[in-house]
């Protein structure tokens, strides 16, 4: 567990990155517009501690890592890394990064995974033996003995994933950010991956694991930062962000909900925030309200008279998804990327 009284090995004060694009008005005519992508963020890493960001696509957290790992350059504010400046020492700040940011994509098909590794340490700067020798631990580690020395692009997506979150780990680094790492993992290979963060963890290597998952947060967590539209919404220990909706109860709906379902169930007295989520012919609305038991007759209601079949109804657990949803009356499923 980390010390958050110590010196944090990531400190993050005032980041704003602001984008200006045209926007096209006609044949000759444009416009610019301005997306303010990351606005005034404060966060601080400690030794030793996992600390998740929780966001929907869009939000800001690829942006935000993108300027952590000096692949952006901020509009303003500052970032300091193991003690390096992102604007004056990046040399510094890369060499204390061990990083997963675009998954599979950040690989060299045409070489071995093996080959890969050992290009990645080499770039560190590791000498051959270590290189050789970290490599070989990594492989065994994440049972890559089997593929290591095939061509990566006859590997699955799985496979590549893998080899990435390897990749990451070639350095040794003080600092591992891990952006969406389970994405396209089987079930035990993303167990898997998540008992190695533990463990690097518990050796005091700081973490920041990006994720739109709930349960890989509250699993691994000790803090969470919820992030949308380029700010920090909240920042605490998944116990604290829970308890945070402890006046509140959570009422699960599942069935067929038409929006103007929605919107008069969301007019309703004693709703604080309503969210959505539909697949296919079915969805799922999530409420949020103090006076559970006074709001569930007319929730009923609402839904009736506005053309809902109710499926199911019941009482939910408070999880970090219903912090969000309190937060910004959105899920985390909804996509909030400028058009």
């Amino acid at each position: 567990m980390s010390d958050l009284s110590g010196e944090p090995v990531v400190s993050i004060r005032n980041l704003c990155k602001t984008y200006v694009s045209k926007e096209r008005q006609g044949l000759f005519q444009s416009r610019q517009r301005v997306i303010q992508a990351l606005k005034d963020i404060h966060l601080d890493i400690y030794p030793g501690e996992i600390l998740g960001l929780l966001g929907p696509n869009g939000a800001g957290k690829t942006t935000l890592i993108k300027c952590l790992t000096t692949l952006l350059i901020p509009t303003s504010g500052s970032i300091h890394v193991n003690g390096y400046d992102a604007a004056h020492d990046e040399n510094g700040v890369r060499a204390s990064i061990g990083c997963m940011l675009m998954g599979e994509r950040g690989l060299y098909w045409k070489l071995t995974g093996r080959e890969n590794l050992d290009y990645f340490g080499a770039l560190y700067h590791l000498s051959p033996g270590t290189r050789r020798q970290r490599t070989q631990d990594l492989i065994e580690r994440l049972k890559l003995d089997d593929i290591a020395d095939r061509a990566v692009e006859t590997y699955s997506s799985g496979q590549k994933m893998k080899l990435a979150f390897a990749r990451s780990l070639i350095n040794a680094a003080p600092l591992l950010v891990l952006d969406e790492p389970t994405n396209t993992l089987d079930v035990p290979s993303a167990r898997e991956l998540r008992a190695i963060v533990r463990d690097l963890n518990c050796q005091g290597h700081a973490v920041l694991y990006t994720t739109h998952q709930m349960v890989e947060a509250e699993e691994l967590c000790q803090r969470v930062a919820i992030i949308d539209r380029g700010q920090v919404l909240a920042l605490d220990t998944v116990s604290e962000l829970k308890s945070s909706l402890r006046q509140d109860g959570v009422i699960r709906v599942e069935g067929v909900i038409p929006p103007n379902a929605y919107a008069a169930v969301r007019r309703l007295e004693h709703v604080r925030e309503a969210a959505l989520t539909s697949a296919a012919d079915r969805a799922e609305l999530r409420v949020v309200t103090r006076q559970p038991r006074l709001l569930l007759p007319e929730l009923i209601r609402a839904l009736f008279d506005n053309g809902a079949v109710i499926e199911d109804i019941s009482p939910a657990q408070v999880t970090l998804e219903d912090v969000f949803v309190a937060l910004t009356g959105r899920t985390l499923a909804e996509d909030t990327r400028a058009a």
